[in-house]
């Protein structure tokens, strides 16, 4: 297991990361249950071997979400990895979404969304982060109006943050 926000190195490590992200990103409907094989297939490539990938990465496409998902939470444990809770997944995917602005990937619109101001965070980094996001759409020109920049800005620095700061859980 690699260390909260430390770089994995090997490939193994990177296959570890980026199951453990799909994991998050499977909790909060991110990744659809057909994903989760090729996901599979891509970690047995970075040098994760388990019987349960291995069973993961041979379901078709067409496979029952079931199915697929006990084998992705076997495969999961076996790699040492939890299934995040729900609320934890959240939390990480608002990372991800602060991590997305920081980089110019994640335009302004696509923060405007009321799903957002009911996360459970539990940092003031992610308190204040969540309190500068719109509701909606609308928002953002009726709310803002000619203060846009400061609120840019005022998110921004929120994101960069956020991001700075170490994980208050484990995982993605």
């Amino acid at each position: 297991m690699t260390t909260p926000g430390a770089e994995p190195t090997t490939s193994a490590q990177r296959g570890l990361a980026t199951l453990g992200e799909a994991a998050c990103r499977y909790r909060v409907d991110g990744i659809r249950p057909e994903e989760l094989p090729m996901i599979a297939a891509e970690a047995l490539a970075a040098g994760l071997d388990t019987p349960a990938l291995c069973e993961l990465a041979g379901l078709p496409r067409n496979a029952a979400s079931g199915d697929v998902h006990d084998a992705f939470a076997q495969a999961l444990a076996e790699c040492g990895l939890p299934l995040p809770d729900p609320a934890t997944a959240r939390r990480h995917a608002l990372r991800r979404l602060a991590a997305g602005l920081v980089d110019g990937a994640v335009d302004l619109e696509e923060l405007a969304g009321e799903e957002w101001q009911e996360v459970e965070t539990g940092t003031a980094e992610e308190r204040a982060f969540v309190a500068l996001m719109p509701q909606c759409t609308c928002c953002l020109a009726y709310t803002l109006g000619t203060d846009l920049r400061t609120w840019t800005a005022d998110l921004r620095a929120a994101a960069r943050a956020l991001t700075a700061a170490v994980p208050a859980t484990p995982g993605c």
